[in-house]
């Protein structure tokens, strides 16, 4: 179903924004042999990903996803999912993501460093390549910047195959000589490569390094097995690894995009910013000191979901919003709907960082906002990506203002993540507070 929806002339985020708006909170329908649910209201997702999330196991798209990620914390289903999320939550604790703040800071000011006043910018390919670097050095304490444009083209190229995977018959699509899929099978050697060679380059260093990738390689699970193989550890590190730069870089181009249409916002960002870090550098302990900048970044991520829709199968017979949806049946829904729905969001086309207020957020149910999914299988590294989210937009608001270049076309390209189909080709200029 998903693969018809993005086939190329298609527009998902409309079709699904169709089906809400003519049919309400549950629409049925039957494409490629598959009986497809779609639901969107928050008690609905809550009953799928959170209530009954038992019930239903991986859609289709992570199903195929396999193809590229294995068997990862992404993919994997029941007891070695939760297996798997048990190995890599050490990562993600509280004092251990604290400690990635230098970095990300680090790494931020090593590129607004690179640019300079007057410029033109991909900005879509420049917050790739500073996510990819960060995930790289706090996840897998590696420096791939050398490799960032590699691994950038690499992903994209698949992900802009991702799609023919999903179509009905895949398995007779994938043995056809598609450019496309040769373009595919070429970028995923060259992400094993890369993986592969981190693999061996720790096990051959040993030592007793935090990261990950060393939690991982040294790993054995409770019953006292031996640790993880190296397929396995590549599937998880590959997973982090897409999982943690591509979200992130997507929500932080399309906020730099929102900012530039938004004079008013910006210009209270960076007064916020201006009057918390007073020239300094951004640490850890000024994150809960901007609440602007963590307002932008989620209504940016109300507006433009990096992950736009989520999808299970129901594993038996089960009932959603009075409808019977039986066993085997698919079941979507999504955040570009969902976070674009008038009943929760006054003017939901509008970008209003304000609406985010204290009142405003616990009158709001749990999953009318859901860009990190929910359940069990919430997202592993959220409080990884917010922190990261607001220490990048105030490190380079601090000194660069961002506008659209006049005539740019900006039109979302809904693949596995919500990006931009032509780039984000902006003009970067320097503050003249910060000159000043």
């Amino acid at each position: 179903m998903l693969g018809t929806l993005i086939m190329p002339g298609r527009d998902p985020l409309a079709i699904f924004t169709r089906f809400a708006h003519d049919y309400g909170d549950v629409t049925f329908f039957r494409i490629g042999g598959e009986r497809v649910f779609f639901v969107n209201h928050p008690d609905l997702v809550k009953q799928v990903l959170v209530v009954e999330h038992a019930k239903f196991t991986k859609s289709r798209a992570l199903e195929r996803a396999r193809k590229l990620l294995g068997d990862g914390l992404l993919t994997s289903e029941g007891a070695e999912h939760q297996r798997r999320r048990r190995l890599v939550q050490p990562a993600f604790h509280r004092a251990q993501i604290a400690g990635y703040a230098a970095t990300m800071v680090e790494h931020a000011e090593r590129l607004e460093r690179s640019w300079q006043h007057g410029s033109t910018v991909d900005i879509s390919s420049d917050m790739m390549r500073l996510t990819l670097g960060i995930v790289a050095r706090t996840l897998f304490d590696a420096d791939i910047d050398s490799e960032a444009d590699s691994v950038g083209d690499a992903l994209t190229d698949v992900l802009e195959s991702f799609w023919l995977t999903l179509l009905p018959f895949s398995d007779v699509v994938e043995a056809l000589p598609l450019r496309a899929l040769k373009r595919s099978a070429r970028a995923r050697a060259r992400l094993d490569d890369l993986i592969y060679g981190m693999i061996a380059a720790r096990r051959a260093h040993g030592g007793s390094r935090r990261d990950v990738l060393s939690m991982m390689i040294g790993s054995a699970d409770e019953a006292g097995a031996s640790g993880l193989s190296d397929r396995e550890v590549r599937d998880e590190a590959l997973t982090l690894l897409l999982a943690g730069h591509e979200t992130t870089a997507n929500a932080l181009m399309w906020t730099w995009y929102l900012l530039s249409h938004a004079p008013d916002v910006r210009a209270r960002l960076h007064e916020e910013v201006d009057r918390v870090l007073a020239g300094r550098s951004a640490t850890v302990a000024d994150v809960e000191s901007l609440p602007y900048v963590l307002s932008v970044v989620t209504e940016s991520m109300r507006l433009f979901p990096p992950v736009w829709t989520i999808g299970r199968r129901a594993k038996v017979l089960t009932e959603l919003g009075g409808y019977p949806v039986p066993a085997g049946a698919m079941v979507f829904m999504s955040e570009w709907t969902m976070h674009h729905d008038a009943r929760f969001y006054r003017d939901p086309g509008r970008f209003l960082p304000e609406r985010w207020t204290a009142e405003f957020r616990a009158a709001l149910p749990r999953h009318a906002y859901f860009p990190f999914g929910g359940g069990p299988r919430t997202c592993i590294g959220e409080s990884f990506a917010w922190m990261e989210l607001v220490l990048i937009v105030a490190t380079i608001a601090r000194h660069w203002e961002l506008d659209l270049v006049p005539g740019h076309p900006v039109v979302t390209q809904p693949l596995l993540t919500l990006r931009s189909k032509h780039g984000m080709r902006m003009t970067i200029r320097r503050r003249a507070a910060a000159s000043a």
